[in-house]
């Protein structure tokens, strides 16, 4: 494959991923950056599930354990900054024939997921976003542009001129060379971004000409020369939020835990730490789980879930299996509340005794008073 475009109704979209994960984290005290936990994960394997579309991914850092397989890089000399080490992976993708895209990231976005990623691909794909012309040309190109001034204008003769002749057609817009993230304070996100491979190899080889090298460029200076479009992301989703301080951290770490997205994230993280890629509806499982706990008893909930789960990998199921294989252990836990007996409910109340005069006591007084609550955890 090579830089060349993709029929746009060809399938899915091919692209290549680089991975930021080398640098120094001074305002985390030099700490391992990449390997810190939000919800159970090292954010770098985060962003890892988060871009595992990619036909390859290249990682530049020193080689460490991951939750999938990468291929590494690393930029001379190391640390030699964002610039350089993006560089770095660009080339390890070289090696190979490319994809006509490259996602590139930081390693430590803990919100980043792959509907996030979607969204980067399709605004490029279809010029959702409008792109800003280049800040800042290549010196010969700026050389030319400033002589191009110097020239008279031509203007044509309009008494000479039939109507409809003489006028120059407005250019064709350039497509973008590709979009990134606008965090929610309004800030460009460089590192949360998709380029076309071509245009981001040829801006890397223009700036190595004019400094002499990339090490300790800025990222403004990459970008300053590209045609970048860019869409805001979306507070909910937060796939630009970075953790640069012990502070970022923390709120990171707290947001998983918010009742609205606990489950999923919880979720995530064992799909993560298990290799399982299926995606099912929870919902399902939820109902099912719910459906033993009260047909059968309480313990059913959790060992019929797993038994749903072990018949549909023993058949090598996906989605549907699960489906269909939770709404028949349902139908049995319902056929087994059938049978029940009317009075068993009765007999066991009168097969406890009479409850002891503390009982009672406990019992009238949560009736009077009703539940406690003075934890929202439990209530939660």
């Amino acid at each position: 494959m090579s830089d060349s475009e993709p029929d746009s109704g060809a399938g899915p979209v091919v692209f290549d991923a680089v991975v930021l994960a080398g640098g120094r984290a001074r305002r985390l005290g030099g700490a391992d950056k990449p390997g810190l936990r939000v919800g159970g994960r090292r954010l770098l394997d985060r962003v890892l599930s988060a871009s595992a579309a990619a036909r390859e991914t290249v990682v530049v850092a020193e080689p460490r354990a991951t939750s999938r397989p990468v291929r590494w890089a690393r930029e001379e000399p190391a640390g030699g900054g964002p610039v350089a080490a993006l560089e770095a992976g660009v080339r390890a993708l070289a090696a190979q024939p490319s994809a006509p895209y490259v996602l590139v990231l930081s390693a430590d976005l803990p919100f980043l997921d792959g509907e996030s990623v979607e969204r980067l691909l399709s605004a490029l794909l279809t010029e959702q976003a409008p792109a800003q012309a280049p800040t800042r040309q290549p010196m010969a190109a700026q050389a030319q542009a400033h002589a191009a001034t110097k020239a008279p204008a031509q203007v044509p003769d309009r008494a000479s001129t039939p109507p409809g002749e003489g006028t120059v057609p407005a250019p064709a817009a350039d497509p973008s060379d590709g979009v990134m993230f606008v965090d929610a304070d309004g800030r460009d996100q460089p590192l949360v971004a998709v380029y076309r491979g071509a245009a981001l190899r040829r801006r890397l080889a223009v700036l190595r000409d004019e400094y002499g090298g990339l090490e300790g460029l800025p990222l403004r200076r990459l970008t300053e020369g590209l045609r970048l479009g860019r869409i805001a992301d979306r507070p909910e989703a937060a796939a630009s939020f970075d953790c640069d301080t012990w502070a970022d951290l923390a709120a990171a770490r707290a947001r998983i835990r918010e009742h609205g997205q606990v489950l999923d994230e919880w979720i995530s993280a064992v799909k993560d730490e298990l290799g399982v890629e299926l995606d099912v509806d929870t919902g399902v499982l939820l109902d099912l789980a719910r459906d033993a706990a009260h047909s059968v008893a309480r313990p059913a909930a959790p060992l019929t879930t797993f038994l749903v789960g072990y018949a549909v990998g023993q058949a090598k199921g996906g989605p549907q299996a699960v489906a269909e294989a939770a709404r028949k252990a349902a139908e049995l836990a319902l056929r087994w509340n059938e049978e029940e007996p009317p009075t068993a409910s009765a007999d066991s109340a009168r097969s406890a005794g009479p409850a002891s005069s503390d009982s009672a006591t406990d019992s009238a007084a949560d009736s009077a008073t009703g539940p406690t609550s003075a934890d929202p955890a439990d209530e939660a």
